[in-house]
């Protein structure tokens, strides 16, 4: 073994590295993407989902085939290492999969030209404080044919990216309080995973991890020591949640939805609103991490 210096590429992530900070990105590998659905010089767009379809769909036989369409998706399950923006429509395109119509080829193809206008876009890491914190939110029945909600959630390590989910939930919630806790629920566990990993690195999380939601009910019952009735088929939900509060291993705290960060892995927004959560996410151009926008906030 030899020592083969500074790293600046690791299995098609690029790694830049400026004072106090590193920028992860894929654009070799985006643009192979682009080529591979022909499409590198399409126009591009501002954001990758749509909040309405319009009424008629033109066909796209190249897109709509399905050893293709598996093929460009499997590409972009890839690409969410860097680029947390997209997961929420990766998500949805992945669960047609098997069969795609015509809507999920038009959302593929805005998708691919979002990507076109943000090929250098990436995760920037860099030095701040080491206080773990999280973002939850779910979208109640989001789904128009199952009815299942979305599970979305994020962590950051002070304002580094660490983590995130997007994930359709195994089951029907009966209300929009259900399905905020049981994404609630889920990342708990996983922010008693980080907080493990980051003790054997020597990063103790002295205090509790907060954990934003911006759903009053599920606040209220995770901080309710009386088990209601009416909450019975969340029961090891509620248990779990709350003794983890008692624990001292995490803290839930309101916060309002404008500042939600987690909606952006939940549902289609406007594009003021996706740009707004992209800002938030940090994921952002890598001239601009060299233009102080990170260093500002630090």
């Amino acid at each position: 073994m030899k020592h083969l210096g500074e790293v600046h590429s690791f299995l098609g992530i690029q790694i830049q590295h400026s004072n106090n900070s590193y920028f992860l990105s894929q654009p070799t590998y985006t643009k192979s993407i682009l080529e591979s659905a022909q499409l590198s010089k399409c126009n591009p767009l501002a954001n990758p989902t749509c909040t309405k379809l319009p009424p008629d769909l033109t066909p796209d036989p190249f897109l709509s085939e399905p050893t293709m369409y598996r093929r460009i998706i499997g590409s972009l399950q890839y690409l969410i290492l860097t680029r947390p923006d997209i997961a929420f429509s990766v998500n949805l395109l992945s669960q047609h999969m098997h069969d795609p119509a015509p809507q999920h080829v038009y959302l593929l193809k805005r998708l691919l030209r979002y990507l076109q206008g943000t090929i250098e876009f990436g995760l920037p890491i860099t030095k701040s404080n080491l206080c773990l914190s999280s973002f939850s939110d779910a979208d109640w029945a989001g789904d128009p044919v199952s009815r299942k909600s979305t599970s979305g959630y994020c962590s950051f390590l002070g304002n580094t990216l660490i983590s995130w989910t997007v994930k359709k939930q195994t089951t029907v919630a009966r209300s929009s309080t259900e399905s905020e806790y049981r994404a609630l629920a889920a990342l708990a566990s996983d922010i008693i995973w980080l907080r493990r990993i980051l003790t054997d690195f020597g990063v103790p999380q002295s205090s509790p991890t907060d954990i934003s939601c911006d759903n009053t009910s599920a606040i209220a019952i995770a901080n309710n020591p009386v088990f209601h009735a009416r909450t019975k088929h969340i029961e090891i939900d509620h248990r779990f949640l709350r003794d983890h509060i008692r624990q001292n291993t995490i803290r839930i705290i309101p916060i309002s939805t404008i500042d939600q960060t987690a909606d952006i892995f939940t549902k289609a927004l406007s594009t003021p609103r996706f740009q707004l959560l992209r800002n938030k996410l940090t994921i952002v151009e890598q001239s601009s991490v060299c233009g102080g926008i990170l260093e500002q906030s630090n």
